[in-house]
């Protein structure tokens, strides 16, 4: 999808998401999570910070492993996020310009699942993504994704 080689010709969009994630992972990493799997997809890069010219560039993560760890075991967690829709092969740690980041691929779900939420409810915690931001999604937009989906 993006080539993290040449991150500075990269800006945040609807299918790209930089976290800088120096003190571990951070709440709004589930937004976004809900947000691309309900919408196109994307591609959520840890250890990247936006500059103010909007250009991309990675921080330098201290322990990527430990942040690995960290997440799987939230996103598989069931109170925190509904559903894993990753492999392995979807999160990667890269090196670039001598610096340690995290690649995260999130796919679209699939027609007729469920929406992917965060916090255990659909109704509140449905994400979806416009532009460059994470939105929540209204009980009404829910219950319209919910409804599209029982009629496939």
């Amino acid at each position: 999808m993006i080539d993290v080689m040449h991150l500075e010709k990269y800006k945040e969009t609807n299918r790209i998401e930089a976290k800088k994630a120096l003190g571990g992972l951070p709440d709004s990493l589930w937004e976004t999570y809900s947000a691309f799997a309900n919408t196109l997809g994307g591609v959520i890069l840890l250890g990247v910070e936006e500059l103010s010219d909007k250009t991309l560039r990675p921080v330098d993560l201290p322990d990527p492993e430990w942040l690995l760890s960290d997440f799987w075991e939230i996103i598989n967690d069931k109170r925190k996020v509904s559903r894993n829709i990753l492999t392995h092969d979807d999160v990667q740690i890269k090196r670039i310009y001598g610096k340690h980041i995290i690649v995260i691929t999130v796919p679209k779900i699939k027609k007729g699942e469920e929406p992917i939420y965060i916090g255990g409810s659909v109704y509140t915690g449905t994400y979806k993504r416009s532009g460059d931001g994470d939105y929540k999604c209204s009980v009404e937009e829910v219950a319209e994704m919910l409804r599209a989906n029982s009629e496939l």
